[in-house]
């Protein structure tokens, strides 16, 4: 079984303005109340390319009762752990530039992050457990190691996608497949990155470390896989952007979803960069015949063919 887990889902109100005026009134005809949180884009995406997973997080309110609801309407599996707060909403104004208002994530206390733990530890070898999107700073970043270990322990995939100290931290447990950006990579690293070849040299340094799998957002560039049996640059399909998020979750979302049909790594990156840019044509996330028209535009080639030298 597939888990996913959002500690701070949201319910997104996405509203489109064709010129946003600060301090005005601005109307839209055009808006969206999509469930968020990366975790949660994950397992949409998942199920759009047929394969079943559960939800894992936290949810309260008439917002998370709205989330639940619309995952089970899209037949994704959800077991949230209830919360006494309402379930965050982000503002996201789709105009001439891209505005973001995001409400703050709940206070967990300790008998909720046992109930997670919990569901952890039942997770049978094999399984796979995506802990993805913003880990608060209230809860220490050694409870979200203690589930890395957990995972190690059990032999469960665990798949990182998140940023911050906490990322860090948990790099020093055994991690299967982890996805940067690289401003996210270099924030690792207390440098910034600007090159394949830079980009290359970290993410190596994370393989070298204990990670199976690391596969750099390079925006423009495309993205860099890394393993310890070499390093691959995906050009990703030509098209019109209409929306960024959740593209670098559908990314993941695509990975998985071939690596658990085929162990290919070189496929489940092709088939992951085809997902990413399939959400990133689209208003929502994307679904299995965008991916499967795209993916013979990706091209993927051995890092050292474009002679970049590491």
């Amino acid at each position: 079984m597939i888990y996913t887990c959002t500690i701070t889902p949201s319910i997104d109100y996405t509203v489109y303005v064709p010129e946003f005026r600060s301090g005005k009134l601005n109307r839209s005809d055009e808006v969206y109340y999509y469930p968020g949180g990366k975790g949660i884009n994950v397992s949409r995406v998942l199920k759009r390319l047929g394969v079943s997973n559960q939800a894992l997080g936290y949810a309260g309110g008439f917002t998370g009762h709205y989330i639940e609801e619309f995952l089970k309407n899209e037949g994704v599996d959800a077991d949230f752990i209830q919360t006494s707060e309402i379930t965050r909403i982000n503002v996201k104004i789709k105009s001439d530039e891209e505005t973001e208002l995001n409400g703050p994530g709940p206070e967990l206390n300790g008998d909720q992050l046992d109930a997670l733990t919990e569901k952890v530890r039942l997770m049978a070898e094999g399984d796979w457990f995506i802990l993805a999107g913003s880990l608060p700073g209230s809860i220490d970043s050694a409870y979200f190691l203690e589930l890395a270990n957990i995972c190690a322990a059990n032999q469960v995939h665990f798949v990182l996608d998140t940023s911050g100290p906490a990322l860090k931290s948990l790099l020093a447990a055994p991690v299967f497949l982890v996805k940067p950006n690289q401003q996210e990579l270099g924030e690792l690293f207390d440098v910034k990155i600007s090159t394949v070849a830079e980009a290359f040299r970290y993410a190596k340094k994370l393989v070298d470390q204990n990670t199976d799998h690391v596969i750099v957002s390079m925006g423009g560039e495309g993205a860099l896989m890394v393993t310890q049996d070499g390093a691959w640059l995906a050009k990703a399909p030509r098209g019109q952007v209409v929306n960024t998020v959740g593209s670098g979750d559908s990314l993941v979302s695509g990975f998985i979803a071939s690596y658990t049909a085929q162990r290919d790594p070189l496929e489940a990156f092709r088939y992951g960069v085809a997902s990413g840019s399939a959400t990133a044509f689209r208003s929502d996330l994307c679904r299995f015949e965008d991916v499967e028209n795209l993916l013979g535009q990706v091209e993927i080639y051995p890092f050292e063919e474009k002679g970049v030298t590491p």
